[in-house]
């Protein structure tokens, strides 16, 4: 197997066990981050992911906030990463004409 495709499925069992941690409380969250990880995910830099993963760690409320821009992540790296799942999932969605 080369690197390029062990890295493929690398990413790709991430993704699963990453879908798990998606579902969550609130149907809105859960087809956001859902559609962020078939979008957006691989195009993230490592320590992107690393984010991604303390922002599945919040809560469903905080992430509803922060998702419908009623308030902002405090920290920076988690700020940004919201801005991006939005503009991802925004834009795919125009190109697929939703």
């Amino acid at each position: 197997m080369s690197d390029a495709s062990r890295q493929a499925s690398d990413t790709e069992l991430e993704i699963r066990r990453l879908r798990w941690q998606c579902r969550r409380g609130m149907l809105e969250l859960d087809h956001l981050l859902d559609r962020f990880l078939d979008l957006g995910y691989r195009d993230l830099s490592p320590a992107q992911r690393l984010d991604f993963v303390r922002l599945l760690a919040e809560q469903d409320q905080r992430l509803s906030d922060w998702f419908m821009s009623r308030a902002e992540p405090p920290d920076v790296a988690l700020r940004d990463l919201v801005r991006h799942i939005v503009e991802v999932v925004r834009e795919r969605r125009l190109d697929a004409g939703d």
